[in-house]
């Protein structure tokens, strides 16, 4: 059988050919910069946030 190009196919492989691998970069991204050691103090002044008295 000859496979038929329909616009749901087109838009499954473009998904998972392009958009997939971009948003693993994203996040992988997202990771690192959350657990870069420069911004641990940040990070942990920003948990102590609701503990604060003001």
């Amino acid at each position: 059988m000859k496979a038929i190009l329909t616009l749901d196919n087109l838009a499954s492989g473009l998904v998972t050919t392009i958009w997939t691998p971009v948003f693993v970069v994203i996040f992988l991204a997202i990771i690192a910069y959350a657990f870069w050691p420069r911004n641990k103090a940040t990070f942990e002044e920003a948990a102590r946030l609701p503990l604060r008295e003001e």
